[in-house]
Parts: structure tokens; sequence; C-alpha cells
């Protein structure tokens, strides 16, 4: 049998002494944590042992010796390191040996109770793997689920034996904590056995998270509470609210800010992950929004703008009109109704003019309008670029409305010609069953449906044409819209943090590890170094991407044409919750 042992490459250079780690039989591994030094009183380590264990809940024992020769190993100390073996009882008894002056390592794992000859001890042969002990305690290995790439089975038993090591050295931190410049009478060597590693910074930070974290949940509870009067439930504020994009962006950050403050504890590496990533992403937006805050008070960029905009949008109302005016004639040589042409051309130069009076009783307070909206970017980026979004809707909701009357009028002809097909065919639709079932006519129905049918073919072009140039111009604000949305999706769920760690720190966010070979020669152990394989950019992207305020239905292409073709009303930004008409 082959054994594998796990070996810290921070105790190599440690002087002789015991192998204190943790024996998994079902993989017949033996990861080394630490290394006790002589001299030592056997009772102390086993209650240090049972310390740890109770406190980080692994079994730890000791699994053998080691012994470094910085000089010629005395007679003595063979036979005291044999001796051990009875004291600390384990099979297998692990003796781990590094030569004097050379570069080869001696490794035996001895069966004292398995032997069938007694005083002949069984030996396995034993693969030695050395692994950085701090990348390996500071990793999160991902399991297999969140890798595209790996296969079950073999990649499944595999990453469950690392898991089992991985778990193994994070969970015995309460070991690390004790190095050869405290007081005990056992003295270890591990990764941290020089010293506590520590920044001034990063304790300061620790010790004031708690009370920021509880001042910060009591402002939000309050608000929360201010929030869930009942006056904000009268109808129609509710409405109104689920339509504007800057509500729900406020809703979501106020989600993020309650989870990143909360003062329980993140129960695993991932939610911890998870708030971090809120946490750099609320700062992020932050940042951009004081920047572009900045940006509009200086130079009096917000009355430039005020200025610009009622001229823009007269231009807009001026070409409006002028394509209404072509529309009403003949429109690229094509004969229309002209009855139902001036009803629908004049019907909808009615709302322009009703439009451009309205955007000049706004025009002494646009300016004011502008410099709020311009404050409300301390509160992010993504809230300013809703606030836009909810303006540009407002901007152009003539267009909107223009783009609704002509797709329910085309819509009523389409829906209106295809049963009057079924009624030439000797069909109809039963409502009932939701199926098309034949039917008798007579023939004053078949003369009434004649006539309909031929009044609603001819009037179709003149409506198609009306329906098709609005519909354009929806998707052009659709489009704009959709930039914007996709922008603000971007800063609400892009994992920042994780990122930068995979940028910074690869080993933090592993994948799945490699081996090196060291040394492979005949009579000589194996010894493989254990290296960390960094997950790719792309699953880090998947695997931590936070969810974003908005529930966006994927409309396929043949979706989106027969939508179009039908008349139906197009929602692409629906949020969770809400119906389409």
């Amino acid at each position: 049998m082959v054994l594998k042992a796990f070996f810290p490459t921070c105790c190599t250079l440690a002087d002789s002494g015991l192998l204190v780690g943790r024996w998994i039989p079902e993989q017949s591994s033996a990861v080394v944590l630490a290394v006790v030094h002589f001299p030592f009183i056997p009772i102390q380590v086993k209650e240090l042992l049972a310390q740890v264990q109770q406190a980080s809940q692994v079994g730890l024992v000791v699994l053998g010796t080691w012994c470094h020769h910085k000089q010629e190993p005395e007679e003595s100390l063979g036979h005291f390191l044999e001796g051990l073996g009875t004291i600390f009882s384990h099979e297998p008894w692990l003796q781990l040996c590094w030569e004097k002056g050379s570069k080869f390592w001696s490794c035996k794992a001895t069966h004292q109770q398995s032997s069938t000859i007694p005083g002949v001890p069984i030996e396995d042969h034993v693969m030695l793997i050395f692994y950085d002990q701090r990348k390996v305690l500071l990793s999160y290995l991902h399991p297999p689920t969140v890798l595209p790439d790996c296969q079950a089975g073999d990649a499944t038993a595999s990453a469950e034996g690392l898991a089992a090591i991985f778990d193994t050295v994070s969970r015995s931190e309460a070991l690390f904590c004790k190095n050869q410049f405290d007081e005990d009478p056992v003295r270890l060597s591990h990764w941290q056995s020089e010293g506590l590693e520590a920044s001034i910074l990063v304790e300061l930070a620790k010790k004031a998270s708690g009370p920021v974290c509880l001042l910060v949940a009591c402002l939000l509870s309050l608000v929360s509470a201010a929030s869930a009067c009942r006056l904000w439930k009268l109808w129609p504020l509710p409405f109104i609210a689920s339509k504007f994009s800057t509500c729900e962006q406020l809703r979501h950050r106020f989600e993020h800010l309650t989870l990143v403050f909360s003062t329980q504890k993140a129960r695993g590496p991932a939610q911890l992950m998870r708030k971090a990533n809120m946490l750099v992403s609320l700062l992020l937006d932050v940042a951009l929004g004081l920047t572009l805050l900045s940006w509009l008070h200086s130079s009096n960029r917000i009355g430039q703008l005020a200025d610009a905009l009622i001229p823009m949008a007269d231009h807009v109302a001026e070409e409006l009109q002028h394509l209404l005016q072509w529309l009403m004639g003949a429109p690229a040589g094509l004969k229309m109704n002209r009855a139902l042409d001036q009803v629908l051309g004049r019907f909808f130069l009615y709302h322009i003019h009703l439009w451009i009076s309205y955007i000049h009783l706004m025009s002494p307070f646009i300016e004011r309008i502008l410099w709020h909206v311009g404050l409300s970017a301390c509160l992010g980026l993504t809230v300013a670029l809703s606030i836009l979004s909810d303006i540009l809707a407002l901007l152009t909701f003539h267009i909107y409305c223009f783009y609704v009357y002509g797709a329910r009028l085309y819509c009523l002809k389409i829906y209106g010609l295809s049963s009057l097909w079924r009624l030439f065919r000797g069909k109809k639709w039963n409502v009932l069953r939701q199926r098309v079932d034949s039917c008798s006519y007579d023939l004053d129905q078949l003369f009434v449906g004649t006539l309909l049918f031929t009044i609603l073919i001819f009037l179709l072009p003149t409506t198609a044409l009306y329906y098709l140039v609005f519909t354009l111009l929806r998707l052009l604000v659709v489009t704009v819209q959709g930039l914007i949305h996709l922008l603000v999706d971007l800063i609400n769920s892009l994992p920042l943090y994780s990122l930068g760690l995979r940028l910074c720190r690869p080993y933090r966010l592993a994948a799945g590890v490699k081996f090196r070979v060291l040394e492979h020669e005949a009579g000589r152990p194996l010894r493989l170094m254990m290296q960390i394989n960094p997950l790719p950019y792309s699953n880090v992207v998947h695997t931590y991407r936070l969810p974003t305020c908005g529930c966006h239905p994927k409309h396929s292409w043949g979706s989106l044409c027969r939508k179009l073709f039908f008349g139906e009303l197009i929602y692409p930004w629906k949020q969770k919750g809400d119906k389409q008409d």
C-alpha cells in the first residue's frame, strides 16, 4: 500500500521532533500540520492536542517523528525517536528524515500491530507531497459543480480528497496560534511559528467593524420602518414606484446595505465572498457617483444642460411633425386611405402639440430638477443612471403613446382579419376549449363577414405604416434605455472583490491542484510539490456574480418577431412580479 504524506514546506528546516496532524484513513493520507520540537513532555503534547481538537473539531494526533540532520546524528537521538512510537501509539507510524548535505529524504511508515511476525514491523511505501501551508489555509477550494470542464466520477472522488485536506488545514487555526515565542512548554513549527502576521490598520478595522455595523443596522431598521408605513401603500403610490427604475434601484441597494452591515457573522466562505463583493460594489458605485457629481457642478455644466434640453425637445417635436406630415401625404409613393390617414395624422399632431406645451410649461423648473438629479449621484452612479432612464422615459412619453395607439389599432385589425378568415373556412375559435372547431354559418353572416374583411384588408396598409414607423421610434428609445440598464446591471452584479482577489492572490480561489515532480529515483520515495490551480476568470464571474434588481425576460428572436408582427406590446425591462398587458 502506498501512503501519501502531505508535509508543509515551512517545516523543512524545523528542528527534530514530532509530526502533528490528521490521519485520513479513507485516502490513506497523513496531513502534517506542525512539528513539536524537543524537549517536550508527552502529557503536555497530548493536552495541547486535546485543546486544539476541542476548539477546531479536527482529530489531531501524533503521526510520527521528524529528524532534521543539521549535524551528524547521535545514536541516542535515533533510539529516542524509535521509542516514541510506544508512547504515542498510531498506526501507521511515520518516520521522516532529511539526510545531511543531501537532497534525498528518508520516509518510512511502519505497522507494529498488523505485523504477523512479532518484533518485525510492516513497512509501507510513502509518497511525500509538499504543500504551501499558508496558501492552502487561505484558499477556498471550489466544488466541481462550478467547474464545467470537470467530469463526474474520478473528478468528484479527487475533489472530495482535496476538500478533506483543505478542510483540515483551514479548521486548524487554533493550532497555528501557538508559536515559538509563547511561554507554553510545547514549541511548534508551522507557517506562523515566527510570530503572528498582523496589520495595525486591519486590526483597527476589525475592532471598529462591530460598532459601525451595529450603528448602520439601526439606521437601516429605522428607514425600513419608515418605508413600511401604510401611507406609502396607498394607491397609486405602489403602482408608480413599480414603474420607475430609480425606486427599484434604491430598493436593491437597500437590500445590499442590510446584508453587508448585518451583525450576523457569515456562515461560510461563499457568503463572506458575497458580502465582500457587495461592499466593494457599493464603494465603487458611490465613488463613481461622487466623481459624476463633481463633474456636473464644475463649470456650471448643469445650467448648460438645462439650456440645451428645451431646444433639443423642440427639435425632436419638429422632426416628429415633419414625419407625420410626410405620412399624411403619399409616403414613398404609397397610396394610403386618405380619410384614415388624415384622422390618424391629426390625432398624433394634437398629441405633439400637447407635449410641446407641457415641455415649455416645465422649462422654468428644468435647471432646478437637473440640480437635484445631479445631487442624487452621491447615492451612487447606478441611482443617477436610473434617474436618467426615468427622465428619458418621461421625455419620450409621447413616442410611447404613439406606439401604444398604433400597436393596439394594428393588433385589433390583425385579430379581426384572422377571425374573419376562419369564418370563410367554416371555422371558429372555441374559447372554452382553447382550440379551433368547425362551425356552419348562414348567408347573412357570410355576407357581413365579407364586407368587414374587405374594409379591414384595405385599411390595413395605412395602419401598418403608422405602426411600423412608431415601433421603430419606440425600439430606438428602448435601445438607449437598454444600454443604461446594462451599465447599471454591470455595476450591480460584477464581483469586483472576487476578480481583484483572483488577479492579486490567485491561490485564494482554488479550482484544484497540480503536482510537480521533485524527485523520482529508484529506491527513493517519490517527492511531489502540490501547487494550487486558480479558478478561471469566467468561472469567477459565473460563481460570484451578484443578483440584479430586474428580471429581464429573455425573448428569442422568433418570439420578438412574432410579437412585432401581431402588434403585441413589448416590455423589455419588466421587473419581478409585474404582469404584461
